[in-house]
């Protein structure tokens, strides 16, 4: 499986999506502030960035312009996670990099579904 890094300043989202993604068979890192993901990403390079959009200090998306601009980490893919959810504010999400945006609310299977597809895994027999 891969190594995900999970960033999100709400610590039940936080507990939530790592649960999720951990039973699934991830290695997970976490991080509650854009600052400490950008650290833990040049450290552990992971396979896939899981980002909230709405955090204070730094938001997700400026985050995700610095992790694209860094050569160090501009490779990994970063997925938007956040209740923002219109489209326009999808579409930003999108245009500076993300892979991928995916909407609160969601349920772990549905989080879980989208990150094997993500990472190409097979998810057949998977609940």
């Amino acid at each position: 499986m891969a190594r995900l890094l999970v960033v999100d300043d709400e610590p039940h989202i936080l507990r939530l999506v790592s649960f999720s993604l951990s039973n699934a068979g991830h290695e997970i890192y976490e991080a509650p502030d854009a600052f400490v993901g950008i650290d833990l990403a040049k450290k552990h390079h992971p396979d896939l960035i899981l980002m909230d959009v709405m955090m204070p200090l730094m938001t997700g998306l400026e985050a995700l312009e610095r992790l694209k601009a860094d050569p160090q980490t501009a490779d990994i893919p970063v997925v938007m996670v956040s209740a923002k959810s219109q489209e326009y504010e999808q579409e930003e999400g999108l245009r500076r990099g993300a892979l991928k945006y995916i909407c609160k609310p969601f349920t772990p299977k549905v989080l879980v579904r989208n990150i094997a597809e993500i990472l190409g895994e097979d998810m057949e027999g998977a609940e």
